[in-house]
């Protein structure tokens, strides 16, 4: 009996050893897999300064510059913003971070798996020790292909494209709309009052510009024309003020900041003020040309020219 059950009793412990190694050998494969999975996927994307290797999917972006809404628009999800941004209402930030170029600590302590800013921007060669850096030079680009191409960056390309297709198209007719009712010779000027100054804009510095003077194709003054339209801006006095409004006139200014140029008999006496023509935005809604910052405007010239 017992020359019967010794050979029994070894291959049944041959039998448990195979099957223990065998489920060692799955657990480490599942480990493996699930460490391949959990690794990011990577693409390329050809920056203005060459190619850079970043996330297909990014789950933890920082921003500092002007291209928070056009990230947010794209619903991707962001962890660090500038100051700007951050004080923007219309951009839903709740819980995310201010941060700024020189804030390493503080950007590092968010784990980024991107980071995306101006060329300007400090600390780029630091910032890269950190997370894959894109810079873009502000205004190389028109505001759309802008937007285009920072959905190209965050593997967002067909989203970013149909946005752009819908809202042009809006805009545009849009545009038809306001002609058919101010005239097709009105014209309309853009000053912003910031820090105790005036500024008139051209047609790609934010402030509604583009929608303005790009897509509906409305008319600039020649005075603003002949100063703001090459630099993107310029800076004006009261004085001249009458100068640069148009028929219509757009003011950009922070809520409950002393605004006592509107009070002077120089505003007063301008003609579109007296024809009551003049739309007060917030400036701090309408700094952008981002998706958000677009579409809000879009609804602001809309809702202001037409009355709808």
């Amino acid at each position: 009996m017992k020359k019967l059950l010794m050979p029994f009793l070894l291959l049944l412990t041959i039998m448990l050893a195979a099957c223990a190694n065998n489920g060692e050998e799955n657990s480490k494969n599942n480990q493996t897999g699930s460490e391949q999975n959990d690794q990011e996927e990577m693409i390329t994307y050809q920056s203005e300064n060459g190619p850079v290797e970043v996330p297909a999917n990014p789950k933890r972006v920082i921003v500092i510059g002007s291209f928070t809404g056009n990230v947010l628009a794209l619903d991707v999800p962001v962890v660090g913003v500038d100051p700007w941004a951050k004080m923007n209402p219309r951009f839903n930030l709740e819980g995310v971070e201010e941060v700024t170029d020189e804030n390493l600590e503080k950007i590092l302590e968010l784990e980024p798996d991107l980071i995306i800013g101006l060329s300007t921007m400090k600390n780029v060669d630091k910032l890269k020790e950190i997370a894959p850096v894109v810079t873009y030079t502000y205004g190389k680009l028109d505001y759309l292909t802008q937007h285009l191409e920072i959905g190209k960056l965050l593997n967002k390309e067909a989203e970013a494209k149909a946005w752009i297709d819908d809202f042009k198209k809006r805009a545009q007719e849009a545009g038809e709309k306001i002609k058919e009712k101010i005239g097709e010779d009105a014209t309309v000027t853009v000053v912003e009052h910031f820090d105790k100054e005036l500024y008139v804009f051209g047609d790609n510095w934010g402030r509604g510009t583009e929608i303005l003077y790009q897509e509906m194709k409305l008319n600039m003054p020649e005075k603003v024309k002949e100063t703001a339209l090459k630099q993107g801006y310029y800076t004006i006095s009261l004085e001249v003020l009458p100068e640069f409004v148009g028929d219509y006139l757009i003011i950009s200014k922070e809520e409950g900041k002393e605004t006592s140029f509107m009070d002077s008999e120089t505003y007063k006496n301008i003609p579109a003020v007296k024809n009551n023509r003049v739309f007060v935005a917030n400036s701090k809604e309408f700094y952008f040309n981002d998706p958000i910052t677009l579409e809000y405007q879009l609804d602001f010239f809309i809702n202001s020219f037409l009355g709808n």
